[in-house]
């Protein structure tokens, strides 16, 4: 059932972005075109530069989520996925803090050995999301796909 739901809410949310970023661009052009008075004119560019500024930042969510997708099935399909079924956790199903130290650690010490690994900088951004550092989950994350888009720009170059 969620093979047919999640694409169709996916689709539909998509749609209705598109439309309403549509809608709010006609009706800053309107506004920005149809007047001589300054403020109102001032108002419809406004309006044209904030509903770019949602454009922007919801095409840098979507492509965030595609990359943590892209490299996410990556570790998956490479058995580096961090295992954390066994460890505590506390009602809410987050792991256990001392748990989720003590995974930290593991981790950390793994990306110490091998700090220009992609995989072992994934495992430690998962590390910290479970610490419940989610910024620094998040600085970690964009520099382990950095460090794969390296690894893969290289392996294509080496193949040609």
């Amino acid at each position: 059932m969620d093979r047919i739901i999640k694409p169709l809410v996916m689709g539909v949310t998509a749609l209705a972005l598109v439309v309403a970023f549509g809608y709010l661009l006609n009706l800053g052009w309107s506004l920005a075109t149809a007047t001589e008075n300054v403020a109102v004119r001032g108002l419809g560019v406004g309006l044209i530069l904030l509903t770019l500024v949602g454009v922007w930042a919801t095409w840098a969510i979507v492509r965030n989520g595609l990359e943590l997708q892209r490299i996410s099935a990556a570790a998956a399909a490479e058995g580096v996925e961090l295992d954390v079924s066994g460890l505590d956790r506390m009602p809410s199903g987050r792991l256990d803090r001392d748990a989720a130290d003590a995974l930290f650690d593991e981790v950390s010490a793994e990306y110490q050995g091998a700090p220009g690994d992609w995989r072992t900088t994934y495992r430690l951004a998962r590390a910290y999301d479970h610490a419940g550092d989610r910024a620094r989950a998040r600085e970690v994350m964009r520099e382990a796909i950095r460090l794969r888009e390296r690894e893969s720009s290289v392996r294509s170059e080496g193949a040609r």
